[in-house]
């Protein structure tokens, strides 16, 4: 498939599709500092997201995921490494985290991979 988004018939909330990254490698946003999202895509208080925090950076991805209608969001606020990285703790609807899960196993993969990564390290 192309560098274009795919929709997929996941719902992020009622009557909302998914918006769906073609590739990982197309999401180029920032890695780290102070990052403001639109008023759009965040309408909350606070509207920096300083990406060295782990939470800050997971609140963002997660509202991201879901309220992004334009491929375009994806990819400036987006990181496909950092993506990947966080996936597997991230909070998100279920039909968010299936359209990415179908459209890039590799995110599945990595939830799997760190959920037995944890179980061995239990042990």
């Amino acid at each position: 498939m192309s560098a274009a988004a795919h929709v997929a018939v996941h719902l992020s909330r009622p009557h909302r599709t998914v918006l769906v990254a073609g590739t990982l490698g197309e999401l180029k946003g920032p890695t780290h500092g102070l990052v403001e999202l639109p008023l759009r895509l965040w309408w909350g208080p606070q509207s920096a997201f300083d990406l060295s925090e782990p939470t800050m950076l997971a609140w963002m991805y997660e509202n991201v995921l879901r309220e992004a209608i334009r491929v375009e969001e994806l990819r400036s606020f987006l990181h496909g490494p950092t993506l990947v990285r966080v996936w597997p703790e991230l909070n998100l609807p279920r039909g968010v985290r299936a359209a990415w899960e179908t459209r890039h196993p590799r995110l599945r993969l990595a939830g799997t991979r760190q959920t037995t990564d944890q179980l061995v390290g239990a042990f």
